[in-house]
């Protein structure tokens, strides 16, 4: 269940530098979970879905580290702390099982559209060009989200409360990297 974005208040400098700088956080942090989670399913029947939305989720990082780099945004310093975090995030739930690996694939979903619906929202009419790319892999999250519910992600053992720590983490994760 998606909140409702926030728009830009008016008089509100709009800091795509750190829109850039999370976003980018947050794909790396996509990158190391699905790796985590290949780490342990690589032969499983979930691979091949999973490898599938690790490409989507490693051009989506790609495009991000060339808008890094081509507006001279400086990238988070939590980084080493996200390619921990994240690779153990998703052998953790892989270890749990497919079920629960796509549990964490549905809640880290969850909170990405909801921060891209907001991101969307304050960008329009401001910087068309992030907006597009933005959307562009808003409705690519919103598919891996899909994939994973249909994937069996609400059948996990523990399903409310994995979700519900994983998007808490998830949250505070954007936070911080929106200014660190």
């Amino acid at each position: 269940m998606s909140r409702r974005p926030k728009p830009t208040a008016p008089g509100v400098a709009l800091d795509t530098d750190a829109m850039i700088r999370v976003d980018h956080a947050g794909e790396y942090g996509a990158v190391r979970i699905y790796q985590g989670q290949l780490a342990v399913l690589k032969h499983g029947a979930a691979a091949d879905t999973i490898r599938h939305m690790a490409s989507q989720e490693e051009r989506h990082l790609k495009a991000f580290d060339k808008l890094v780099n081509a507006r001279k945004v400086r990238p988070t310093a939590l980084e080493p702390v996200w390619r921990v975090a994240g690779f153990a995030l998703g052998a953790a739930t892989a270890l749990m099982g497919e079920k629960a690996a796509f549990a964490c694939t549905a809640a880290v979903e969850d909170v990405i559209d909801e921060h891209y619906a907001s991101q969307v929202a304050a960008l329009e009419g401001k910087d068309e060009a992030l907006k597009a790319t933005v959307e562009e892999f808003r409705a690519e999250e919103a598919e891996h989200r899909q994939t994973a519910l249909e994937n069996g992600a609400e059948q996990a053992v523990g399903y409310k409360l994995l979700s519900a720590a994983i998007k808490a983490g998830c949250r505070v994760a954007i936070k911080l990297s929106e200014r660190i």
